[in-house]
C-alpha cells in the first residue's frame, strides 16, 4: 500500500498532457456557462414579481370575483371581463383575452358571466362586455360596452392597444435571446 504523501508527490510531479489540459479547460468553460445561466435565471425569477398565469380564469360567483380582486398579490394586475351569453362581442372578447393571457403571463385575466356576479341588474346587455382592471384591490379601469369602441370584427391586438392606451398593461416579456439558446444547447 502506498503512502498518501507519496501519492501527493506523484500527482504534483506528474506533467499534465495537452489533452488533459484541454479537457479541464473545456469543463471549466462549460461549468462557467452553466453557472452564469443559473445565476441569470435566479436573478430573473427574483426580479419577476408574482406568479405566472398564462390563461383566462373562469369565475363562478360574486364571491370568487371579490376574492380574486382582494386576495391577489398586490403587484398583480387583474383584468376581469364581465360578459353575457348571446350579447354581441362578448364571445369575441373572450377569445381576445385568451390570446392576451398568453402574451402577458404576469397579468391575471378572468371572466365572469354577469348572472354569476350577483349584480346582474348592473350588468345589463347594454353595458357588456365590460372590462374592469384592478391592482392591489383598487379599480384602475372601468370600461362598459367596450366593444362599441372597436370595429365589428376586432382582434386581440386592438384590445391590447386599447389597454395600453390607458397604461394598463405591463411591458411584454421577451423570449430568450439567441446566445441563451446556444448556451442551452451546450448545457444539455
Amino acid at each position: 500500500m502506498s503512502n498518501p504523501r507519496e501519492d501527493d508527490k506523484e500527482r504534483v510531479n506528474r506533467k499534465m498532457s495537452a489533452q488533459e489540459y484541454e479537457l479541464i479547460q473545456n469543463e471549466d468553460e462549460h461549468g462557467l456557462k452553466r453557472y452564469r445561466k443559473h445565476c441569470m435565471q435566479e436573478m430573473h425569477e427574483r426580479l419577476s414579481f408574482g406568479p405566472k398565469f398564462e390563461c383566462v380564469h373562469n369565475l363562478e360567483s360574486g364571491e370568487a370575483f371579490l376574492e380574486v380582486i382582494e386576495k391577489e398579490h398586490r403587484l398583480t394586475l387583474v383584468v376581469v371581463h364581465i360578459y353575457q351569453h348571446g350579447v354581441k362581442g362578448c364571445e369575441q372578447m373572450n377569445s381576445c383575452l385568451d390570446c392576451l393571457a398568453m402574451e402577458y403571463p404576469t397579468v391575471k385575466f378572468c371572466r365572469i358571466d354577469a348572472e354569476a356576479t350577483g349584480a346582474a341588474e348592473r350588468f345589463s346587455s347594454e353595458v357588456v362586455p365590460a372590462l374592469l382592471v384592478y391592482k392591489a384591490g383598487e379599480l384602475l379601469g372601468n370600461f362598459l360596452a367596450v366593444t362599441k369602441l372597436f370595429s365589428e370584427e376586432f382582434f386581440a391586438t386592438e384590445v391590447e392597444a386599447f389597454l395600453n392606451e390607458y397604461g394598463l398593461l405591463p411591458e411584454k416579456e421577451f423570449a430568450a435571446c439567441a446566445d441563451d439558446a446556444d448556451e442551452a444547447e451546450d448545457v444539455e
